[in-house]
């Protein structure tokens, strides 16, 4: 990460050319502690970003004034504030797709009994815009507004399948896979052959790769080409027998294709 940062604040040394420097490390500050559920030292910070401790304390203390960040711990930890809130918001709202999604994930919900999610490919990760969730007592969390890699991830696997080997080869890290739990697939080989298998099916699946317990099943929304967006349906491992993916893989692709259909009749792209 340190590396990463050095060469991207390098590229700015001549006016004019590549990044503000003081735009790309708030940038990365903020990306950093979105990625960490409990928050951040100062110390922890630095060791990710590879910042200097006084600039890096500089911008923690003009973000944090400003309500993007927030402290707590006595000031100890850092985590994201409510104007990042407010801007992801804004994000969701003026998103065109978004509202005939919604739409299609509760007729999705209803007819399959599942939990139901719509993503985007940010690469290399999927974010999750939306989620309806089934009201049995033991459900997910809502991951609207979170992302995970898209290698371990349904949803992230049918939006790769779109692609083909070098693009996918070029949107995964380079510093390898991240292991979400001990079945999330490890290498770029393995994934390429779940990313066939995905297109010869016409969906993807993953089985406890970013959850335990959990199988998901996902398609993707061809109303751009390729795809950028998918929608999922999750369900307990226990239940994923080959009858009930095959009645629920028939619905997804159905409520899929309808909601691209819908999608390219209102001119969204």
């Amino acid at each position: 990460m340190a590396a990463k940062n050095a060469s991207l604040g390098a590229a700015d040394t001549e006016p004019g050319r590549g990044l503000v420097k003081s735009a790309e490390r708030t940038a990365r500050i903020m990306e950093t502690l979105a990625e960490s559920a409990d928050g951040l030292s100062l110390s922890g910070l630095q060791e990710r970003t590879g910042y200097p401790r006084s600039s890096l304390y500089a911008l923690l203390r003009t973000l944090t004034t400003l309500k993007w960040i927030e402290t707590s711990d006595g000031e100890q930890t850092y985590g994201i504030g409510p104007r990042a809130l407010l801007a992801g918001t804004a994000y969701l709202d003026r998103d065109p797709a978004l509202p005939f999604a919604v739409q299609q994930l509760e007729s999705l919900r209803a007819e399959t009994g599942y939990t139901v999610h719509y993503a985007r490919l940010d690469a290399p990760n999927v974010i999750y815009l939306a989620s309806r969730e089934v009201t049995e007592p033991k459900r997910l969390v809502s991951r609207v507004g979170r992302q995970l890699p898209a290698h371990a991830t349904s949803l992230g696997k049918a939006l790769l399948a779109e692609r083909t080997s070098a693009e996918v080869d070029a949107i995964l890290p380079e510093d390898g896979l991240r292991q979400l739990t001990e079945h999330t697939v490890a290498t770029r080989a393995a994934l390429h052959d779940e990313l066939e298998a995905s297109r010869v099916r016409g969906w993807s699946i993953e089985r406890e790769q970013n959850t335990a317990g959990l199988c998901c099943v996902a398609a993707c929304v061809g109303y751009r080409i390729p795809a950028t967006d998918a929608i999922s349906c999750s369900m307990p491992l226990s239940r994923a027998s080959d009858r009930e993916l095959a009645r629920v893989t028939e619905a997804l692709r159905r409520h899929a294709d309808e909601l691209a259909g819908t999608l390219r009749r209102k001119g969204i792209r």
